[in-house]
Parts: structure tokens; sequence; C-alpha cells
């Protein structure tokens, strides 16, 4: 299917709300039977018709129908948020007893789900360093049912060699799972490699607006359908009508809004790499970086997101940059038309580490800004450091 079909009109039966060109909101809890009959053929196929808004909604359809097409998968359902997205992934692949190979450095709630939450319910978890496909091998046990991915990964940006992983985990009867909200559909797609499960936060790139929460699961159709009448329906971490209506507004622009942000990220990284007070670029598109050709090699293109280590001696010095900066919010998301700051010295209290990372790390993301705009703001707030 090409793109412009995929966004603008697959799942779209105009004819059926009035020739509409904007999507509609079906805005209901409940579909109503008109007997008995049709009542109880309902509840025999429910992942399939409409029903209930827990279950099955229309716009939401829209939207995952979407997305399963962007990713090449058969079928996604859509989570309430990314986080309960992965969750419910994992959850369905693992049970009391399993063990699971993770990337190390995952998003934090992806962290706190496998060391904190897993555990409790009698999953064993093994943390890897996932530059080198072989510490997943090494960390196989006979009890490992799930490898898990996150391609690039958040904050630092290391990749996985995506192919290699798989390649271990099918000789080894296991399912894989990746986070593939950084490069978005359009630059990275983990399924057409060979992984079984592709997650998204759409509060990212898909929503592309800063004002919505949503996740996703892309996959096989049976593989779905049994979260659906597991995971999906039990733990009712569903996607709102509205919701995915911000989500299907979002998806007519990604293209467009992922072409500027690549371009304008590397403008903003060409200059900071030259500058003297910034000592390290993190970020899997720079020709320095140790996994520049396997980035060139899984993704069609880089996106917005980097990060840099500052030059500095003191906690207060990074402060003082990022306190300095104009144009840059400071936030924990990123995917929408502002852009971003979030210095690892805020997890920092009163000279305590709450964080692994240095103090001196800052995550950035490059919104829909002018470079030359952003480019002097940074100028001004280094003159600090």
């Amino acid at each position: 299917m090409e793109l412009s079909y995929i966004l603008n009109e697959l799942g779209e039966d105009r004819e059926l709300y009035y020739n509409s060109v904007a999507p509609p909101i079906i805005q209901t809890s409940n579909f109503a039977c008109k007997t008995v009959a049709e009542m109880r053929e309902m509840l025999k196929h429910e992942p399939d018709v409409y029903f209930y808004t827990r279950g099955n909604n229309p716009t939401v359809t829209m939207l995952e129908k979407k997305m399963a097409a962007l990713e090449g998968a058969e079928h996604a359902i859509a989570f309430g948020s990314g986080i309960a997205a992965v969750s419910a992934a994992v959850l369905s692949q693992v049970k009391a007893g399993d063990h699971v190979v993770c990337i190390k450095k995952p998003y934090s709630w992806t962290n706190a789900l496998m060391q904190r939450f897993l555990p409790r319910f009698g999953v064993e978890v093994t943390m890897v360093d996932g530059t080198d496909a072989n510490n997943y091998k090494n960390a196989l046990k006979p009890n490992t049912r799930l490898l898990y991915l996150e391609s690039p990964n958040s904050f630092t940006f290391e990749l996985q060699d995506i192919e290699a992983i798989v390649a271990i985990a099918k000789a080894h009867n296991c399912s894989t799972i990746i986070d593939n909200s950084f490069a978005t559909p359009l630059f990275q797609n983990p399924l057409a490699m060979g992984v079984d499960l592709v997650v998204h936060s759409c509060t990212k790139y898909i929503g592309g607006h800063s004002d919505v929460m949503g996740g996703v699961i892309c996959g096989k159709h049976d593989t779905i359908n049994r979260i659906f009448v597991q995971e999906y329906m039990t733990l009712g971490a569903i996607l709102d009508p509205h919701a995915a209506w911000l989500l299907l507004r979002g998806l007519r622009t990604l293209p467009v809004r992922m072409e500027r942000i690549a371009a304008t990220t590397r403008k903003v990284v060409e200059y900071l790499s030259q500058h003297p007070k910034v000592d390290q670029i993190l970020y899997p598109f720079l020709e320095t970086n140790p996994q520049y050709a396997l980035a060139q090699k899984q993704m069609r293109s880089n996106t917005g997101q980097f990060t840099i280590t500052l030059k500095a001696t003191k906690i207060e010095q990074v402060e003082q940059f990022c306190d300095t900066l104009k144009h840059f919010l400071m936030a924990a998301s990123w995917g929408g038309h502002e852009s971003l700051i979030y210095p690892v010295a805020a997890s920092y209290a009163e000279g305590n580490y709450k964080s692994s990372l240095p103090f001196t790390m800052i995550r950035f993301y490059i919104g829909l800004e002018d470079a030359d705009y952003l480019i002097r703001d940074l100028e001004q707030a280094l003159e600090i450091v």
C-alpha cells in the first residue's frame, strides 16, 4: 500500500458518515443489538465486531488499521499509553517461571516493568548491553521465552542488530518485541526483519502535537487477537475514541513533520559536534558513532532525538546552561512541534545519584522550529558553560 493511501484513505468509509472529510469521533461506550440472536453472535465474535468500546470502537479501528499497514503488520491494537502497550505485549509472552532478556537502559517505565514488576510474579529478567548481539545469546537460559529490544534505546541511543537478535531468538524458540517509537514506522520496520511484535508510544511522533497519549502493538492477526481477549480486555488500558481521533489527525502530517525534524536535527547536531564545550554527542547518524553503519542499514533516516555531554565539572554549570536556553522547553516526552531538553541533572538530589547517567548529559528533541533559531539559542547558552 502507498503511504498516502494509508494515511488519508485506509479504513475511512466516508459514505458511512455523510462523506465527511475528517473521520468521526464515535463517542459511545455501547453498541446496541436488535435481537437476542444478534447479541449472541456479537458476543461470540467480540474481537471482530463493535459491541463495547472497551473492546472495539470504529474511530480506534481506523487508527489500528493505519498503524498495522505502516508497520507491514497483519493487525494492530491500540492502548491508552505507550507503556500500556509495552506491558500488555510483554505480559502476553511470559508466565511465572519464564525468563526475559532485555536491553539495558530502556525507557524508564519499561525498566520498572522488567526490574520491579515482572519479578513479583515469578518472571526472571536479565538486562544486557545490546550493542553486541552475543550478549543476548550468552544470557539465554532453558526457560528464556522473550528477547526485548528498544533500538535505538532511550537517552543514550544504542542500537541493537535486529536481524542478528531475531536469529538468536528463532534458534532458541523465543519471541521478540521491540519498541520502535524512536524511528517511527516511516524510518524503521522491525517486522520485516523478523520481529514478532512492534510497540509504539503514539504519544510521541504519531500524535505529533503534545496533546494526546496512546500506544499500539502491531503483529500477526492471531497474536493480536490473543492479546485482545486476555491482556487488553482484562486490564482495560484502552484508547478512547477522542484520543484515537487526535492520533489520526497526527498521522496526516507525519511524513512532512518527520522530514522537517530530521533535516533540522542534522543541522543542530552538526553545529554542536564542532562546539568546544560539547564533549560528546550520542546520535546514531553521526558518522563518528561506532554504530553508524548499523543505523544506515536498519533505519531509513534520522529523527529528532540525541544526547550531548557538556564539558562541565559542576552540576551548577549544567543547570545554568539549561536554564539559560530560551527556545527549548524542559519536559519529559518528545515528538511534538516544540523542541525540548531533558537534563540528567534533574534526577540528582542534593548531590546524591538518582540516575546511573552522568549529570553532564542532556537529551535533546528537535521540533519544527527553524534550525538557525535553535542554533542561536544554543550558542548564547553555551557561552556560560
